[in-house]
């Protein structure tokens, strides 16, 4: 266990305390009355949104296409509150009245009377905004339409409604019923009290609130994938997978971008087709490398789930390199380091600069509950002005990689993100 930054537990209380005030609306902004809540989608992510309005004694009506995705869903849901109450983490009788407050349905139809409805379908712009269009012919005027979107422009969504103003993003974390962090995404044209009502609605469904502005992966998305640029470039250049994961094991994280990758399948979005080999990752897919769940995929996998490094991976890494024409070097820990992490750091800078999040201490929220970033730092902005901004900004230009004006100014006058 690393000791923890000085301030750091008190750091995290204040933005804590701070993260569900908007800085620009009245604090008489009134309130909706979320009385009954509708979920589209009964997959991981619908069903774990629902067992939080569930829990917390909200009525939530879940919408499916086909009634065997509807059955799972709903079967998943029971599931986990029966391990919940042998965890005796909650009991029966709360667990049966959590459950009799779902109402499963085929029909949108069924959605007209909710106060708020998320959608928790398919990451398709076309999809989604097909979704809102039905929505708006048969939700209720004053309702809140959201959207469960990682990525996806929340503007563009609503331009399929005739409401703009009803429109935001909830984006929950995985598992949905688990993770603490909520991103709500403030549209152009969202409306002060559906902001106002959502972010006091995630207290009572025990979320951390942030609100982010409207940008590609709003605020942790958009930040990770610098790390994830950066790891994949490594790779190519010669970095072992493996030290890349244990960089970030030993700073404190749960796991690695390539563990991760093992974990949520190599596969996900892959073309299928093994004849086309445009990224390492599809060369692990054509090579039957799914992950965990083919006992392969950037490690090989035991029985008890437990990993070790692969001598045909490196062999696929290496053979990847040589003919993308990378000649490949040795390349330690120190660099691996910096090249994960001050990126991120640079894109945070960045996204406040932009407007995108309001303060250093919401996203350093939004990574300590959202992405498994280590506590003891006190978060990834808070953290960066204890390594020291001027460190950082010579890191990254020694790195060839791009510096905020943000960071390079706070660094040039021995200013802090966290002041």
């Amino acid at each position: 266990m690393t000791d923890a930054l000085p301030g750091a537990k008190e750091h995290i209380d204040a933005a804590l305390q701070l993260c569900a005030k908007i800085d620009d609306l009245p604090a008489d902004t009134p309130l909706i009355q979320i009385a009954k809540v509708g979920v589209i989608g009964a997959g991981t992510m619908g069903g774990g949104i629902t067992m939080n309005f569930l829990s917390a004694g909200i009525p939530v009506t879940i919408v499916e296409q086909e009634q065997a995705a509807l059955d799972r869903g709903v079967g998943v849901m029971a599931k986990n509150y029966e391990a919940s109450v042998k965890r005796g983490r909650i009991e029966a009788a709360d667990a049966e009245a959590a459950m009799a407050r779902l109402t499963p349905s085929l029909s949108f139809d069924d959605l007209a009377d909710c106060d708020l409805v998320i959608e928790a379908v398919y990451e398709s712009m076309e999809v989604k905004k097909d979704v809102f269009g039905r929505l708006d012919k048969i939700v209720k005027q004053g309702a809140i339409l959201a959207s469960n979107t990682s990525y996806l422009d929340i503007d563009e969504i609503a331009t399929a409604t005739t409401r703009p103003e009803a429109v935001l993003g909830m984006h929950f974390f995985s598992p949905a019923n688990i993770m603490k962090l909520l991103e709500v995404v403030r549209g152009a044209k969202t409306g002060a009290s559906q902001l106002a009502t959502v972010m006091q609605l995630a207290g009572t469904i025990r979320k951390v609130p942030v609100v982010s502005g409207v940008c590609h992966g709003f605020i942790g998305n958009r930040m990770l994938s610098k790390r994830q640029e950066q790891a994949n470039t490594l790779l190519m250049e010669g970095a072992a997978y493996y030290d890349i994961d244990q960089v970030l094991l030993d700073f404190g994280f749960p796991m690695g971008p390539f563990q991760m990758g093992d974990l949520a399948g190599l596969d996900i979005g892959w073309h299928r087709d093994p004849s086309k080999v445009t990224t390492i990752r599809e060369a692990l897919c054509a090579a039957g490398r799914w992950g965990q769940k083919t006992g392969k995929g950037f490690y090989d996998y035991a029985e008890d789930r437990s990993r070790s490094p692969s001598d045909e991976v490196k062999a696929i890494i290496a053979d990847f390199a040589a003919k993308s024409g990378v000649t490949q070097r040795a390349i330690d820990k120190q660099e691996i380091f910096e090249r994960l992490l001050y990126p991120m750091v640079s894109e945070g800078a960045l996204i406040l600069e932009e407007g995108i999040a309001q303060r250093a201490g919401d996203v350093d929220l939004v990574w300590l509950n959202g992405y498994g970033w280590p506590a003891w730092t006190g978060g990834i902005m808070y953290w960066a002005d204890h390594e020291g901004l001027g460190k950082i900004v010579d890191g990254l230009k020694r790195h060839n990689l791009p510096v905020a004006p943000l960071l390079e100014k706070l660094a040039a006058e021995g200013g802090k993100f966290s002041a």
